[in-house]
């Protein structure tokens, strides 16, 4: 189950984590009893991230503004869900955002520690700068401080931080956490620290055990939602799940695939900036087993689930260019690659014989005696059809889309399958502005 931002911050207040004064908010008009002084930030309690570049954040200076402001937010949809409740915040003055996590890794089977002098909206920069110490043994400052020191952090600092990261890592423990996420950590002038924004990732089956859970007071949509992955997970707990997100444009020709709300509505979001809206994207999410004697099984699986995306994508028939923003191991990657190479140079689908096709340059005589060149003759139809044999009837080609993959973790970039239908960055920036130059010259 994931946490909405204030309930992410009710627990950080358990255990110390400095956040802002704050108040929730489910009626728009109940801001007229707000006691905290402005300028507010008003912010929607939705899962996705991004949600300040897709209107969901606004910083007002007055009562009347905040009521608009609210109104504004309540009726707003990111990626097809509305905000049951809206956070009321203290403004804060940050000199520097920095971004904190601590993420169960599946791979290495131990809590990593994340960390980057870059935090905020900028994604290239917090995962150019990202740095992570796996907590191979009992958890200790050592391991925070290693982290902040890697992080480029000094004097006085260091220990702010690592005094963080080590309320952090107690809440992970305790909570049966398998994300928890600071960003950004706002500094102050004076050094002074302060959660600015949370996500905290609870595992659905530990639920049952935490009886603080229960004060959270979750929303109908996190109740179905958790009731909805812990039956999937219950089914295997070694595959690879994808399904379409809840926004599409019938006449856009590029088509997503992430594999998280983040990466989405930060794709979304920037190829909207270009006036290019995409007609639809997929979201894949790995919850494959690391065990080496079923990586094969599992890698075939995943090659699998992204053909079954793309079989999808091809019945939209305006798709002309496939965008990809995987965040995952190297050898996940790899089978994308190869995955993708594959499908492009695969034996082009044709589509004949002749009664399943538009019949062009070919006489077609029915059996009323009347010639009909170039008609369409459909398939299952009642009328008996004459097909001249020694007229050959050409094969028609679907084309292959291009596609633009975004893979941060590449590896050895020479030692990757290619194809001229692809294009391979890290960069986000540069994805996206691949795309948009495909989709403008389509």
């Amino acid at each position: 189950m994931e946490l909405l931002e204030y309930q992410a911050k009710e627990l950080f207040r358990m255990v110390g984590i400095p956040v802002l004064p704050s108040l929730t908010i489910q009626d728009a008009r109940k801001i007229k009893q707000l006691q905290i002084p402005y300028p507010v930030v008003l912010k929607s309690q939705v899962r996705s991230g991004g949600r300040g570049k897709a209107g969901g954040v606004r910083f007002v200076a007055n009562t009347i503004d905040a009521i608009a402001a609210a109104r504004s937010i309540f009726n707003l949809s990111i990626l097809g869900e509305y905000p049951e409740v809206v956070l009321a915040e203290a403004h804060y003055n940050t000199e520097r955002e920095l971004f904190l996590a601590i993420v169960l890794d599946y791979d290495l089977r131990c809590p990593v520690l994340l960390g980057s002098a870059w935090g905020g909206m900028n994604i290239d920069s917090l995962l150019a700068n990202l740095q992570q110490v796996a907590v191979t043994e009992e958890f200790s400052l050592f391991y925070a401080r290693r982290l902040a020191a890697a992080m480029g952090l000094s004097g006085s600092l260091i220990c702010s931080v690592s005094e963080i990261i080590a309320k952090m890592y107690r809440l992970f423990k305790e909570q049966d956490l398998d994300l928890i996420e600071i960003n950004p950590l706002g500094v102050n002038h004076q050094g002074e620290l302060m959660a600015l924004d949370g996500r905290i990732k609870i595992n659905d089956h530990a639920l049952a055990r935490q009886p603080i859970m229960e004060t959270l007071n979750f929303s109908a949509q996190q109740r179905a939602n958790s009731h909805h992955n812990t039956r999937q997970t219950s089914q295997d707990f070694s595959q690879v799940n994808w399904r379409w997100l809840d926004w599409h444009h019938p006449t856009g020709k590029l088509a997503m695939i992430c594999n998280s709300f983040d990466s989405a509505l930060l794709t979304w979001d920037l190829l909207e900036q270009n006036k290019v809206t995409p007609a639809c994207s997929a979201l894949i999410e790995n919850t494959l087993t690391t065990d080496l004697a079923m990586e094969i099984d599992n890698l075939q699986l995943y090659r699998e689930q992204i053909q079954n995306i793309l079989q999808e994508i091809a019945s939209f028939s305006g798709v002309k260019v496939i965008m990809l923003n995987i965040w995952d191991t190297a050898a996940v990657h790899r089978e994308i690659i190869q995955t993708i190479v594959d499908y492009c140079q695969a034996e082009v689908a044709v589509l004949s014989p002749p009664e399943q096709i538009l019949v062009n340059q070919v006489q077609v005589t029915t059996a009323d005696g009347i010639n009909h060149g170039n008609s369409a003759i459909a398939l299952g139809e009642s009328r008996e059809v004459e097909k001249p044999p020694a007229i050959s009837v050409p094969e028609f080609s679907v084309p292959r889309p291009y596609f633009v993959l975004r893979l941060v973790n590449q590896g050895d970039i020479d030692d990757l399958p290619s194809s001229p239908q692809v294009y391979l960055s890290s960069s986000l920036e540069e994805s996206v502005k691949q795309a948009i130059a495909m989709v403008k010259s389509s």
